[in-house]
């Protein structure tokens, strides 16, 4: 969970402050621009999934918003807002379409900082029939192509800096983890598909290395945690990473690896040790994807108290949707390291209010 801070001393519509971001915000405009011409160059469609779906997504730390609505029998009956469009759009590749993208305003609940809003612009794209590699040309692209828009010579924030020109450098999970953190998460991954990871022994290699671990934690927290803590600040440090071969236990709605049994075919972008994007060979087998959503609410129900439901539809749609890739982006978190702001809200136009200050 992100950090709260303290609401800015002026409301956004305050004339100075608006004054203050107007070059932030017209540099996002530029960008904006960008990437809806990158996207229809390379012959993609830009498609508009819905925001209220059946379920906000199945992952154990994600949290939605929650509403009502009456269907088609004059019923009431719950719906969220999405926290992603990606159950959608994965039902257009199964519909037949080969190369979407979507800018999409999504919500996610106990999110707030920095770098977190609650509701925020995420760029999401798919391509059929291509690997990884593809996408990971396009974040690329889509890097350099945001800080010329935008009139950047680099990405900043806080006191690190990454060229967006200079190609990035690629480094597996593993290797990052025994660089920056000392941990060879490989002591720990089983060599079968489905088995459990030894929590316990990672959770002593975390704690060796000064890393806080409590009872409760699964392999996945202590994982998160040494990655936030040792990894990410150095990553994306002088130029971009691309942070690649995730553990599948890491995966949700990847594909694992062909050749690899502890990894998944998942890599994540990042800049001045900011996570930009996240992206993966799409898994398509409903019964994996099933077993994976329900240990995923069960871990939820037990840690938060409640479970969303699962999106029915979608797992059907999985036995007809293709091979494909697949990416999502904070657009709003790139748009600000392009300016330099110190904080999400800077780059928006009209930031979500604060309960607190009302």
């Amino acid at each position: 969970m992100s950090i709260p801070l303290s609401p800015p001393a002026r409301p956004f519509w305050n004339p100075d402050r608006h004054a203050d971001r107007r070059a932030w915000l017209l540099a996002r405009a530029h960008a904006l621009q960008f990437v809806r011409a990158y996207f229809s160059m390379n012959g993609f469609v830009e498609v508009e999934p819905a925001t209220l779906q059946v379920s906000p997504g199945n992952e154990t730390h994600l949290h939605g918003f929650a509403t009502q609505m009456i269907g088609n029998d004059g019923r009431m009956s719950r719906a969220y807002l999405h926290t992603s469009p990606e159950f959608a759009m994965k039902k257009l590749l199964a519909a037949g379409e080969t190369k979407i993208f979507a800018l999409s305003r999504v919500f996610r609940n106990r999110e707030r900082g920095a770098l977190h809003s609650p509701e925020f612009t995420m760029l999401e794209w798919y391509r059929v029939g291509e690997p990884p590699a593809a996408l990971e040309r396009d974040c690329e692209k889509l890097a350099a192509g945001v800080a010329r828009a935008s009139s950047a010579t680099s990405f900043r924030f806080r006191q690190s800096s990454a060229d967006p020109f200079e190609r990035p450098e690629r480094v597996s999970v593993r290797d990052a983890f025994i660089a920056h953190a000392g941990i060879d998460i490989y002591d720990s991954l089983p060599l079968r598909r489905r088995s459990e990871p030894d929590r316990d022994r990672f959770a002593a290699q975390a704690a060796e290395k000064g890393i806080r671990v409590v009872p409760d934690d699964s392999w996945s927290d202590v994982f998160s945690r040494v990655l936030s803590e040792k990894v990410e600040p150095k990553l994306g440090q002088g130029r971009l990473t691309i942070l690649s071969d995730y553990p599948l236990v890491e995966a949700a709605l990847a594909r694992g690896s062909r050749t690899d049994p502890r990894i998944a075919e998942r890599f994540e972008l990042y800049a001045c040790g900011v996570e930009l994007a996240n992206a993966f060979a799409e898994l398509t087998d409903p019964e994996e994807q099933r077993r994976r959503f329900d240990a995923d609410m069960a871990l939820k129900a037990r840690i938060y108290g409640e479970a969303y439901p699962l999106d029915e539809d979608f797992l059907a749609a999985l036995e007809a949707m293709p091979e494909a890739s697949g990416a999502a982006m904070g657009f709003d978190r790139l748009v600000m390291l392009a300016c330099g702001a110190d904080r999400i809200d800077d780059v928006q136009w009209t930031p979500v209010f604060d309960p607190a200050s009302q």
